[in-house]
């Protein structure tokens, strides 16, 4: 990329500022608890830079979006309104659900559109995320912004004595670079040169004197962070991807790659009126690894290539009145998969390719799976319903890539023949692949037998990820009985129409069952998606304009969408 003068000048400003101490107060995003919960996409801006304003995405504020909290157990209904003025997704990363509601590539959200996805949240308590996934948009929908936490709650994370005062002593941490042009715009590219953490540039935060919870997310669209205290201090790692460990993990530095989540303990006792910075120690990162390459120039140049820089500046305050003072020794007792359980040992192969113009690569490779790009009308694997499965992903790419999975939480059984180390050998849904090593991991896929839906696996670099480094699989039931006779327009009923608030349908075949439900316009543009609605209660029409429309009911058995014209009064 090209660097100006003038942000060249900017960025010595700002590590001046950062030697004078001078930061920015963190920014905590705000919550949004129970089961119901209302996602507003949209295009915004918000002061970033001292005196100016940039364009950004968010969800429901100015950049990023609200913390979302889950119990396990519970059903969640997702109101998610797509204001921006193009179409996006939003993937529920790290989710067991079903793939009509997972958010990737074939879940797309037209403008002004009403998506309802919901789903009984199984997961163990960690930490997760939301993020756009449209394809060859996800780089770029991340950049302005858009996506958020989600932290589950459950009961063997609540009989613990660990730190859960959100912001105080159980704070997020959002990890990320943007690049800024001239005018303090953001800049699609896979490298920033400012670091950011919750959005907020040179960032401080006080944390009470006692033990303090870090739940981090790197979602930086390339760069991995190898994380550290400045004074080398241990910190405990608690969770992985997917939940608790078994114990916490004790270590001063931790590599943390795209799209990859932990939850850190760190003992600030007794250390009030002192100030510590968390750091990435990127410096020393292997060679092939996001972050290690020093590019001064060209599209993956940046100014943190190759560095050791500050991510959050930690003041250290007084305790709290009911402080956490001690770290458990021990936090759950995973029950992890088999291979001896295995039904099927898959072989996935990452690899460089030459020569690709289509789509147009930043890079001078393109990164691909199985030695194809991504094509989004086509199924790798159907997977068995039920299946314990391992997938070896076999590396022959010049570059180490964070491979993630949808749909399921697998454990890792071995990184290049060795037992995964501590901190991952719990629960995860992103592994890091090294250049030129095997990584195999287990998993088994329960629940959401849909062969209409795809889930996706694919690098976590948003960059690769856009490029074709992507690849889809259905869940199919074996045992499933044989599709009914197709179904006509007679099998359906609405009423009342004309309607002003809730239209109902009936169905006349006993055997039918609606797999979607989509409403659009007179002009044909979707205004509502609700993917395998109960419709017990009706379809809510009442936001709608006067005018005529049409429902969209999909069979779940046959996949046959019917039409009925309706009349919204």
């Amino acid at each position: 990329m090209k660097k100006t003068l003038l942000f060249a000048c900017l960025m010595v400003i700002s590590i001046s500022a950062t030697h004078a101490q001078s930061y920015n107060n963190l920014w905590i995003p705000d919550t949004l608890s129970g089961t119901n919960f209302n996602l507003t996409i949209k295009d915004t801006f918000a002061q970033l830079t001292p005196g100016n304003q940039t364009i950004t995405g968010a969800i429901n504020g100015k950049f990023w979006g609200p913390t979302m909290f889950f119990n396990k157990g519970d059903v969640v209904h997702l109101n998610v309104l797509n204001k921006l003025n193009e179409a996006t997704t939003i993937h529920w990363h790290g989710f067991h659900l079903p793939a009509v509601m997972d958010g990737g590539p074939h879940q797309i959200i037209p403008p002004g559109t009403l998506w309802q996805p919901y789903w009984k949240v199984t997961n163990n308590a960690a930490t997760y995320w939301y993020h756009p996934h449209l394809h060859e948009m996800t780089m770029e929908h991340i950049t302005k912004g858009i996506g958020g936490l989600i932290i589950v709650r459950d009961e063997v994370e609540g009989a613990l004595a660990l730190p859960r005062s959100y912001g105080v002593d159980d704070i997020p941490l959002v990890l990320t670079d943007r690049d800024f042009n001239t005018q303090k715009q953001f800049v699609t590219v896979p490298y920033g040169d400012s670091m950011m953490v919750n959005g907020t540039l040179r960032p401080q935060h006080t944390v009470p004197a006692q033990v303090v919870r870090l739940r981090i997310l790197n979602a930086a669209i390339e760069r991995s962070y190898n994380i550290g205290f400045s004074d080398n201090r241990n910190f405990s790692i608690i969770t992985s991807d997917g939940g608790l460990l078994n114990a916490p993990v004790s270590l001063n530095r931790y590599v943390l790659h795209a799209g990859e989540r932990i939850e850190i303990l760190v003992d600030f006792g007794g250390q009030s009126g002192q100030s510590v910075d968390l750091k990435a120690y990127n410096a020393s990162l292997a060679n092939f690894v996001a972050g290690s390459e020093n590019f001064q120039n060209g599209p993956f140049g940046n100014y943190l290539g190759k560095k050791d820089f500050t991510m959050l500046h930690v003041n250290i305050g007084a305790a709290t009145a009911n402080p956490i003072t001690t770290i458990p020794t021990t936090l759950t007792n995973n029950v992890l998969l088999n291979a001896a359980n295995a039904n099927i040992t898959r072989i996935i192969t990452m690899s460089d390719s030459m020569g690709v113009t289509n789509p147009p690569i930043l890079g001078p490779n393109a990164f691909i799976i199985n030695h194809k790009l991504f094509d989004i009308d086509y199924n790798q694997y159907t997977v068995p319903l039920n299946n314990t499965e391992i997938w070896e992903i076999r590396s022959t790419s010049g570059f180490g890539h964070p491979f993630h999975i949808h749909d399921v939480e697998f454990n890792i059984l071995s990184i290049n023949g060795a037992a995964p180390p501590a901190a991952q050998a719990g629960w995860k849904d992103v592994v890091f692949v090294p250049r030129q090593q095997t990584v195999r991991f287990i998993a088994k896929f329960e629940d959401f037998a849909d062969v209409e839906h795809p889930f996706m696996y694919h690098c976590h670099i948003a960059l690769h990820e856009d490029e074709g480094m992507m690849g889809q699989f259905v869940v199919k039931d074996l045992s499933s009985s044989t599709l009914n006779p197709i179904a006509t327009t007679d099998d359906i009923v609405i009423f009342p129409n004309p309607v002003s608030d809730r239209l109902f349908v009936s169905f006349t075949d006993p055997n039918m069952e609606a797999y979607y439900v989509k409403v659009t316009n007179a002009l044909g543009k979707v205004k509502l998606m609700l993917p395998q609605p109960t419709l017990t209660d009706g379809i809510d029409i009442s936001r709608f304009a006067p005018g005529v429309y049409w429902l969209e009911v999909t069979d779940q058995k046959t996949k046959k969408t019917i039409s009925k014209k309706f009349v919204k009064q």
